[in-house]
């Protein structure tokens, strides 16, 4: 990976995304209220200017009007001392007098202001200079006199707003920087204030929910505990997993080396032998079921994170009626040698899913209800519909029961009600925690009812087609 892809890889900082965004705000916001603010000034003084510009030039009238001789020479007496430019035009649109220059004028009747103070008796008009920089507003009004109609108008230069722009852009930009530099500081210190409780969340993971700083931060931190609760649950589960697994090996596994080490050494009789031989074959086998059980467990383990991770499951349409048929055949002869009587009672239902688990589920149900039961008792092996539509699988004994306290553990791994029975028939504890993973995978749910000396009844739903 080169330097730049490094670079790009590499977590973007929170706390300069905030301080360059708030200054960016800041000369955004200078920006347009210098320019809204130039504009609207630029209005306000141009309609000052208008106003000022229309009492003159009805105060200059009147005196005109007044004087009564039509002589421009009269005029100019009246005029104030400022640098308005004040013009006299004919009836004809020539110019008889213009206080701010004594060469020949143009004829003015083309003026818009002219033409409309000769037809209505005022008239103004505004009008930008080439540079645009400047414009020039006037106001003429109509006046008569001896001589004839005369228009006076008075005009005045008023700078634009590009113009007042240009003569105060130095102290706009003295303002800018300073706007800016206090937005720079602003933004430094928001941003240490923001970010810091979000860096102390951090320092104490074990109450992150509870000390959020931010409600927006609410969704994050209950995702850090969840997952940080989840991993501590699968670090206490691995420990025990591999704590039960190491026990439950080490047994056989001493029982098979004193055995083999006993004929090894000639200190085994011949007559205990095939005893001895039998002992192993018998710890063997349970070893292969305890391995066996593990393996699956950990398929149905890799199956169940690829799910979470979006992995579509394999499913088939799986006649329950069929399996359930299928199990108490396979089943009955392990009855049999534990003096249990197996029934099986199957009405049609069809379930979505993998047939060689549910044949699993099924055996892992009837292996256990066969083994804590007791000579003479019996095992009911049922699969249907429920009364909503869904179909159902449901195994009853009338066995030796689960207490109460211990209900909500049995589908835990190699956890045991009775150890002693377990182990005398051979069980590894992890069927039920099979059956567990199984109807997860499954979208299924599993009931429970138990009662000691009267026998366990546990039914598998599953969600309907």
């Amino acid at each position: 990976m080169s330097d730049d892809e490094r670079r790009a890889a590499r977590p973007r900082s929170m706390a300069r995304l905030y301080r360059r965004a708030l200054i960016l705000v800041g000369a955004l916001c200078v920006a347009v209220t210098l320019a809204a603010a130039t504009a609207l000034f630029q209005r306000g003084y141009a309609e000052r200017v208008d106003d000022t510009l229309q009492r003159l030039c009805t105060a200059l009238a009147a005196g005109y009007e007044a004087r009564g001789t039509g002589d421009p020479a009269d005029l100019a007496t009246l005029l104030p001392d400022t640098r308005l430019r004040c013009t006299l035009v004919d009836a004809g649109g020539d110019v008889l007098y213009d206080n701010q220059t004594d060469a020949a004028l143009p004829n003015h009747a083309d003026r818009p202001e002219i033409a409309a103070a000769l037809q209505n008796g005022s008239g103004s008009a505004t009008r930008e200079s080439e540079t645009m920089d400047r414009e020039t507003h006037y106001v003429a009004r109509r006046v008569e006199t001896p001589a004839g109609v005369q228009v006076l108008r008075v005009a005045q230069d008023v700078d634009t707003i590009w113009g007042l722009s240009a003569d105060t852009l130095p102290l706009l930009l003295g303002a800018a920087v300073l706007i800016l530099a206090g937005a720079a500081l602003l933004s430094a210190w928001l941003t240490r204030r923001l970010v810091r409780p979000i860096d102390r969340l951090a320092e104490h993971l074990d109450t992150i929910e509870a000390d959020v700083p931010y409600e927006e931060l609410i969704p994050l931190a209950r995702t850090v505990q969840t997952d940080r609760k989840l991993r501590e649950d699968n670090e206490t589960m691995r420990r025990e997993f591999t704590a039960n697994v190491s026990h439950e090996l080490k047994t056989p596994l001493t029982s098979i080396s004193g055995y083999a080490e006993l004929i090894e050494s000639g200190m085994a009789k011949p007559d205990d032998v095939p005893a001895f031989a039998a002992r192993i074959h018998k710890e063997a086998r349970r070893m292969i079921a305890l391995v066996s059980d593990i393996l699956q467990l950990s398929e149905l383990d890799s199956t169940q994170a690829a799910r979470r991770h979006g992995a579509p499951p394999e499913q088939s349409p799986v006649p329950l009626d069929a399996l359930v048929k299928e199990v108490a055949q396979t089943m009955t002869v392990n009855a049999r040698k534990a003096y249990v009587t197996l029934q099986y009672r199957a009405q049609p239902a069809t379930v979505q899913g993998s047939r060689d688990q549910l044949v699993e589920l099924a055996t892992n149900l009837c292996d256990n209800a066969i083994r804590y039961n007791r000579p003479g008792g019996h095992v009911d092996l049922r699969c249907g519909l429920a009364a909503d539509g869904s179909p159902y699988l449901e195994v009853q004994d009338n066995g030796i029961g689960i207490p109460q306290d211990s209900q909500a553990r049995v589908f835990e791994r190699f956890y045991r009600v009775d150890k002693s029975r377990s182990k005398a028939t051979g069980g590894t504890g992890l069927g039920l925690a099979i059956v567990k993973h199984i109807a997860l995978l499954h979208g299924a749910r599993i009931d429970l009812q138990s009662q000691v000396g009267t026998g366990t009844t546990v039914t598998v739903t599953f969600p309907k087609a």
